[in-house]
């Protein structure tokens, strides 16, 4: 051990400086916070997106379209898709549960069948919507369609 190696005890320093505790700290006064203007007040907190009076960009880009709120999103499964898993895995009744299984929509989705593809097995179908051909494909080989 020789004096390029000595460190101070473990505990013995802190590492966070103390402020406002006086000008004979080195850190009173302002307290670090500058001079004036509002982030030198306290109780300050800065608006999300505010840059400092600049015009903020979420008001600088131009808007254009209309965004429904009470749009219905649905998760599109074709009939192609459900004659894979049918021959993969040997199944005939489909369900949502049986979807968010095979990964092909999450819990929060609701589903809609749609109809591309071919249909070669009868299939029992439990979904939140059809398009019209998926319901033809389905029906036209005695298999059944239910909204959930």
């Amino acid at each position: 051990m020789d004096l390029s190696n000595l460190k101070p005890a473990e505990g013995s320093t802190k590492s966070s400086k103390r402020i406002a505790r006086g000008q004979g700290s080195g850190r009173g006064g302002t307290s670090t916070r500058g001079h004036k203007g509002a982030k030198s007040r306290s109780g300050y907190s800065r608006k999300i997106g505010f840059e400092g009076g600049q015009m903020p960009l979420q008001r600088r880009v131009p808007k254009f379209g209309f965004k429904n709120i009470n749009r219905v999103e649905y998760k599109g499964i074709n009939v192609e898709t459900l004659q894979a898993l049918a021959e993969k895995k040997g199944i005939n009744e489909f369900d949502f549960a049986t979807f968010v299984e095979a990964g092909l929509a999450s819990k929060s989705d609701r589903v809609k069948i749609l109809g591309n593809g071919e249909l070669k097995t009868k299939i029992t179908v439990k979904a939140h919507a059809f398009s019209k051909s998926a319901k033809e494909a389905i029906e036209k080989l005695e298999g059944t369609t239910e909204i959930l």
